[in-house]
């Protein structure tokens, strides 16, 4: 928020995720690709990092990286590090034109970074950027630490925290997808192969078994996540058919989408004050004022820098949210950080194709906030926007009041006449539609309702001129 105007509206801009690699861990003894690719990672994905573990964090300023920015970041690895159960010991910055190609940093300071984790007994080092796998091997030559970037730790947090088959899906894949280009620096050896009688002869190399297997293991997930994406498409279409909305709670990791879902439907899904509690979507019903339903789905926080090989692993789960009718865009208003968190969220959901989804800014955490000038300066820069606090239940009301309002835009105004027989089809309207009123005439129930277009559609026989018609 510096150089920003105190009465300046906010005014959010998407940000593109940055792409990520992962590094490889220590290679097994034995057969390596049979220990490392068939028994480690046929249990699913893979948490690398032992916890408590006391860790130093690295920024780097350099480009239009401000100083303030590099702190703020290095802010939240640390809430990272903590997330994967690791003690932070300390921090070290460094200002430069550009990374040093050999260690990111330079000479000079990864000598002062080596003495540091000496210092206070730390054996991992966390750097916010992306590292090249020689960048790591010299940081870890010269500190005598294992050292693992920003999007390493992402991955790592993904594993530990994946609990649904589909999720545990995703990550190993986004794991498996970053690692097969670091093989190359993985090992070291070149151990040939030998055929059988009559086979005999060069073989093939290790490193080839090793990515071949790799690339297969990718292509078996892969082709599991497009059984379930399609199997989402289908239960997508016979929700399309019911004409019953589908609301994403959608916004920056820990912003209190969960929170928001418990208070708006009494959900009871668990919460934690960590980045990234919530992996698998949940849904719930959602009644709305005017006593129609929606289905409301909270599903995994977004966070700067998000691994591009997560974002593609997640598909299935974040085309979801590009499907949606409405997005309840969640944020935490009271955070300091507040404006980066938004762009970031933003830039993700151009990543995944939900920039159009009509969107109602929820302004969360509001019993925070010491003074009402910054909510009332981020509001003018969001359209559609709403003000609550979801662990008091603050503003929830009025948010119902405003999900029904968007909704409600392009439904149509029907006079329905129905056969009373035909109980059925009027409980279907009470559920999925605006009942405004009902009568009986002889057999028929006469039912003024606005309903979805493809409702409408689908029930056209029944609809009569008149009032709504």
């Amino acid at each position: 928020m510096e150089g920003r105007g105190r009465d300046e509206a906010f005014i959010p801009r998407p940000c593109a995720a940055a792409a990520g690699r992962f590094r490889l861990p220590p290679r097994p003894q034995g057969d390596p690709a049979e220990a490392f690719i068939m028994s480690g990672h046929d249990r699913g994905p893979v948490a690398t990092a032992p916890s408590r573990e006391r860790a130093v964090l690295v920024g780097l300023e350099s480009g239009a990286a401000k100083r303030w920015q590099v702190e703020e970041h290095l802010d939240e690895l640390a809430h990272l590090a903590a997330t994967a159960g690791a003690e932070v010991a300390g921090r070290i910055t460094q200002k430069l034109p550009a990374p040093n190609p050999a260690c990111h940093i330079g000479r000079g300071k990864a000598d002062e970074l080596r003495a540091l984790c000496a210092r206070e007994g730390a054996k991992l080092v966390l750097f916010d950027d992306e590292l090249a796998p020689g960048q790591v091997k010299n940081l870890q030559e010269i500190t005598g630490c294992r050292v693992i970037d920003r999007t390493e730790l992402i991955l790592d947090i993904f594993a530990k925290r994946a609990r649904s088959r589909e999720g545990k899906i995703q990550v190993e894949l986004a794991q498996l997808r970053y690692m097969l280009p670091r093989l190359t620096r993985a090992w070291t050896h070149l151990s040939r192969q030998e055929g059988g009688i009559g086979t005999r002869g060069p073989g093939e190399q290790q490193l080839e078994v090793d990515r071949r297997r790799v690339r297969e293991k990718i292509r078996r997930l892969a082709e599991k996540l497009d059984a379930i994406g399609r199997e989402r498409a289908t239960q997508g279409k016979k929700r399309l058919r019911g004409g019953v909305p589908l609301v994403s709670l959608v916004g920056y990791t820990n912003a209190g989408k969960s929170t928001l879902m418990n208070a708006l439907t009494s959900a009871g899904v668990p919460v934690e004050d960590r980045l990234f509690a919530t992996l698998d979507p949940t849904t719930r019903s959602l009644r709305l004022p005017d006593g129609r339903k929606a289905l409301l789905t909270d599903t995994v926080g977004f966070i700067r820098k998000l691994p591009h090989h997560l974002v593609e692993s997640f598909k299935a789960t974040l085309e979801g949210v590009a499907q949606a009718d409405l997005l309840l865009h969640v944020i935490d208003i009271a955070h300091p950080r507040v404006e980066g968190q938004v762009e970031a969220a933003l830039g993700v959901l151009a990543e995944i194709g939900a920039a159009e989804t009509p969107a109602i800014a929820v302004f969360n955490k509001i019993d925070l906030l010491a003074e009402g000038s910054r909510l009332r300066r981020f509001a003018r820069g969001f359209p559609l926007h709403a003000a609550v606090s979801a662990i008091r239940g603050t503003g929830c009301d009025a948010l119902r009041e405003r999900i029904g309002e968007v909704l409600s835009r392009g439904m149509v105004s029907c006079l329905l006449a129905l056969p009373q027989a035909e109980a059925a089809l009027i409980s279907r309207l009470h559920r999925e539609g605006a009942v405004r009123s009902k009568r009986y005439d002889g057999d028929l129930v006469m039912v003024e309702a606005e309903l979805t277009p493809a409702a409408a559609a689908e029930l056209g026989r029944y609809i009569r001129p008149g009032r709504g018609g």
